[in-house]
């Protein structure tokens, strides 16, 4: 008796997910293949390869698999073999492409069947696979249409749809659906980063980008840096000050549901801060090594000194400042950077005021605050009156826009209303912050005074960037080193002066309203210095060594 074997005819499906969902679910593109395999089941094939396209659009031709399948195809033309659909949408959602690739399998030798549709050469058949290619292209776009809609819908009432950025994570809320919540570390790192750009305390976007990278918990490129890219999309993304925006899609600037990592004022300093003249790039050859340079200046020609490490005879390295300027007495003359560190530090412990001084400073500085907080009302209904100004404004330029017929005036007009929203964006967010200070009068107090009492604790304790800021709040101007005779009197900032003049080596008539320092002439001096003493960096230094 002769047996005889039977041939099985040659089968390989093809499947398809379009979203990243699908393939982390991972049902989708097993539900297909699993279909595939009854099909080739009850039609007597033998499924001996599956091609998988993962998180490709329909709308597509050129995909990975599909340049595999057809490779396989032609090597395996002779026999014909059958290639297995779930549905028509899993070959294309779009006619293009769906005819474009049904083409390139009839060319490679395959041929294309599916359990959904049985695919013809006759009129008929090829009118019925056109129409359920055109329904699915139709599909495609409206479920994009929709989502689209979603999104904006989303977007226009202050929730951010889309990936979350560096520093958020989107957290599902009652009520509300997905929304931005802080990703710790993180968003301290970059708000640290922000608010240090938008005070000047990084000079430079070098500057920033330096602190970041010095940052274990920042995400860096695998060489371990962080790219100008990187930093510039930091410094320009509002969503960070708490906003929301879609210019494509008509949505205008607004605020959104989540906190933000900064005020929207401090987004808008670093804007005109990008916007404004560049300051010199920082030298790369600034190192922690030698934190003085370019703070101290020759006091022979006054100009800025340099440093270098210099190797002895016996092959050991040893660090000095000097001035490389021609014609300098001092040309080339190196001082240890023991000596003039060492001389700086005393020159920090100088500037240290007494604990009757501090007793003082606390006793104005509550008056200070109680004052503040007496005339806050009044500045919170000026603010109000501005917005109402500001809101009248807006209305007569949409009259006049109206009434407009010349395309480069509407564009003028437009251009107005904007600058109007966003001052009205910044004077609104003062409302709401006014009366509510972020921290108590005894936090705020001995933050600022942390840095006051004891400038040499942060000089010690604190990175680099932390001893340049330092550097910028304590002294007005560079420092005067000549060799031989060390630091000249320095320049101190005007917080540090005031503080000289109050302890009595200053005297000056008294004012009218009593004996104690001015309070807005303090006041002035807290606005525009001590609040860097509150930088994170400076205040983790300070509190270094025990309590004050």
């Amino acid at each position: 008796m002769t047996s005889i074997q039977t041939a099985y005819p040659k089968a390989v499906s093809y499947v398809r997910v379009s979203s990243a969902a699908q393939v982390q679910k991972g049902h989708g593109a097993e539900s297909q293949a699993a279909r595939c395999e009854e099909f080739a089941r009850i039609k007597g094939y033998q499924i001996t390869k599956t091609f998988a396209d993962k998180a490709v659009s329909g709308s597509l031709v050129e995909r990975p698999a599909m340049k595999e399948l057809l490779t396989y195809l032609r090597k395996n033309r002779k026999d014909n073999v059958r290639v297995l659909i779930d549905d028509i949408s899993r070959l294309a959602r779009g006619l293009e492409a769906h005819l474009a690739l049904r083409a390139a399998i009839t060319s490679a030798g395959g041929i294309l069947e599916s359990p959904s549709i049985e695919f013809g050469e006759d009129s008929d058949s090829q009118l019925i696979e056109h129409l359920l290619a055109s329904v699915s292209q139709h599909a495609r776009v409206k479920n994009a249409e929709q989502t689209r809609n979603r999104m904006e819908a989303r977007i226009r009432s202050g929730y951010y749809p889309f990936y979350a950025p560096w520093g958020f994570k989107s957290e599902q809320t009652p009520g509300q659906g997905k929304v931005l919540v802080r990703d710790e570390p993180l968003a301290s790192i970059i708000q640290q980063a922000l608010e240090g750009y938008a005070s000047g305390t990084f000079r430079t976007q070098a500057e920033v980008k330096r602190f970041l990278e010095g940052q274990e918990d920042f995400p860096k490129t695998r060489h371990g840096t962080v790219t100008n890219e990187s930093v510039n999309r930091l410094l320009n993304r509002v969503i960070y000050a708490g906003m929301v925006e879609r210019p494509e899609w008509g949505v205008s600037l607004r605020p959104g549901q989540h906190e933000g990592l900064i005020s929207f004022a401090d987004y808008e300093k670093i804007q005109a801060r990008l916007k404004s003249k560049a300051y010199a790039a920082a030298r790369p050859d600034v190192s922690a090594d030698f934190p003085l340079r370019g703070a101290v200046n020759c006091g022979d020609c006054d100009n800025p000194m340099t440093s270098c490490w210099s190797k002895s005879k016996t092959g050991k390295k040893h660090p000095y400042y000097m001035c490389f300027s021609k014609g300098c007495e001092s040309y080339r003359k190196s001082i240890k950077r023991d000596v003039i560190e060492g001389e700086f530090d005393r020159l920090l412990h100088k500037l240290s005021p007494s604990s009757a001084m501090v007793d003082l400073f606390r006793s104005i500085f509550s008056k200070a605050w109680n004052m503040q907080a007496k005339e806050m009302d009044a500045m919170k209904a000026a603010a109000k009156r501005k917005i109402a100004d500001n809101e009248k404004q807006t209305g007569q330029l949409l009259e006049r826009i109206i009434a407009a017929s010349n395309a480069s005036v509407i564009t003028a007009y437009e251009g107005q209303i904007e600058k109007l929203e966003r001052e009205k964006l910044v004077l609104t967010e003062k409302v709401q912050n006014m009366g509510k200070p972020k921290h108590t009068f005894s936090e705020m107090f001995e933050l600022a005074l942390a840095f006051l009492s004891n400038p040499r604790k942060v000089w010690e304790n604190d990175s680099l960037a932390g001893k340049k800021t330092l550097l910028r709040l304590a002294f007005s101007g560079p420092l005067s080193y000549r060799r031989n005779d060390g630091f000249r009197t320095p320049q101190t900032s005007s917080v540090f002066k005031a503080l000289d003049g109050f302890s009595g080596g200053k005297m000056v008539m008294a004012e009218t309203e009593g004996f104690e320092p001015s309070i807005g002439l303090l006041l002035w001096f807290l606005s525009r210095e001590l609040v860097s003493a509150t930088h994170p960096r400076l205040r983790n230094a300070a509190s270094c060594g025990g309590a004050l």
